[in-house]
């Protein structure tokens, strides 16, 4: 007896070590994310100092507390109406595409899936440069790139509930519909005005975050925290559906209704991030890798460290996309070309390992 309750112990102490690490290792990724996006906001061709930005921001916290402000019209100006929007918006789109990455590669049991796999993002790309050829305004771009994602997703529910139900044919579907999406933007860019509306479409595409207000912060904002919130919720389900179909099915969960609710939330979070700021790829495909290999495949821990890997990853690009040079570089070329060859590096990392082992 006294031997089953010094291993019960040591089981507990364990536990109890394990879980404290691991909220140690997320408080830590949180503090450099903040104190990233603060250091952000000093960067560019107008540089400002750390103490006068967190004096900018606690008068924008506790408004009418400073009555000699200790600061410029014009860096209130830069900081308060063009650069903290923008790092909150990139953040914001950061932690999404990290932790829409982590859940969609747990709920298709893929470590090669990302969240344009179900056409969300090409169909939220056709939505943007068509409202952009009809001449639609800023809200009419964030309005058309929704429904756009939406509406490809629609699409794949209904070829794949047509097909099958299994994951293979979810993913084929998702495939078919991407490049629907793909070449539907290729004959919307075709038709475009060369000297005025083609520009901005090639640009929004590549993605950029130097229109962001705080507008696109409301419009980002709304759905990855209703979204977020009900993933991490249902994180242990997660962990339930990258058993198998029967044994999930088994243990109480419907899930194929899982699934796509899943699938929903995930493209409120992509569409809405290519609403804002265009496309940003291979952050949803290569954060989770790194994310899994420090804190593990459990994805109660893993969204989380997800998305804050994420944030600090696109920040951190976004900061050499507007400072590397004289003019702004598009973020989307730069997670593409970073993004590239670390995918490279994990796949030979890992040719004789399985993924969930990272």
């Amino acid at each position: 007896m006294s031997d089953v309750l010094s291993t019960q112990s040591r089981g507990s102490l364990h536990a109890r070590f394990l879980l404290s690490r691991t909220s140690s290792g997320l408080l830590l990724l949180a503090l450099m994310l903040a104190g990233l996006c603060i250091a952000s906001l000093g960067l560019g061709r107008y540089a400002i100092s750390v103490q006068t930005i967190i004096r900018i921001i606690g008068a924008l916290v506790w408004p009418g507390e400073q009555l000699q402000p200790a600061w410029t019209a014009n860096e209130w100006v830069v900081v308060a109406h063009f650069r903290l929007p923008r790092v909150i918006v990139a953040a914001i789109s950061g932690m999404g595409l990290g932790l829409s990455g982590a859940v969609l590669q747990g709920l298709f049991r893929n470590p090669l899936v990302g969240p344009n796999i179900v056409g969300v993002s090409q169909g939220a790309a056709f939505g943007g440069v068509l409202s952009i050829l009809l001449g639609a305004g800023a809200l009419g771009i964030v309005s058309g790139a929704v429904l756009g994602g939406l509406f490809a997703l629609t699409i794949c529910f209904i070829l794949a509930s047509a097909s099958g139900s299994g994951i293979l044919t979810l993913v084929l579907t998702g495939l078919v519909v991407s490049a629907f999406f793909g070449a539907a933007v290729g004959v919307v860019q075709y038709l475009a005005d060369p000297e005025n509306q083609l520009p901005n479409i090639v640009y929004w595409l590549l993605g950029s975050f130097a229109s962001a207000d705080w507008s696109a912060v409301l419009t980002i904002m709304a759905p990855f925290i209703v979204a977020t919130t009900m993933l991490l919720m249902m994180s242990w389900r997660l962990n339930l559906l990258a058993l198998d179909d029967l044994d999930a099915s088994m243990l109480g969960v419907n899930v194929k209704r899982l699934r796509w609710l899943i699938i929903f939330l995930v493209t409120l979070i992509v569409a809405s991030q290519v609403a804002v700021s265009g496309g940003i790829a291979w952050v949803g495909l290569i954060i989770p890798h790194f994310a899994r290999m420090i804190f593990g495949a459990d994805h109660r821990t893993l969204l989380p460290a997800s998305a804050l890997l994420g944030g600090i990853y696109v920040v951190a690009m976004d900061d050499i996309a507007r400072t590397a040079s004289s003019q702004e570089i598009p973020i989307g070329l730069l997670t593409a070309l970073v993004g590239t060859p670390i995918f490279a590096w994990l796949i030979h990392k890992n040719r004789n390992r399985g993924w969930r082992s990272e």
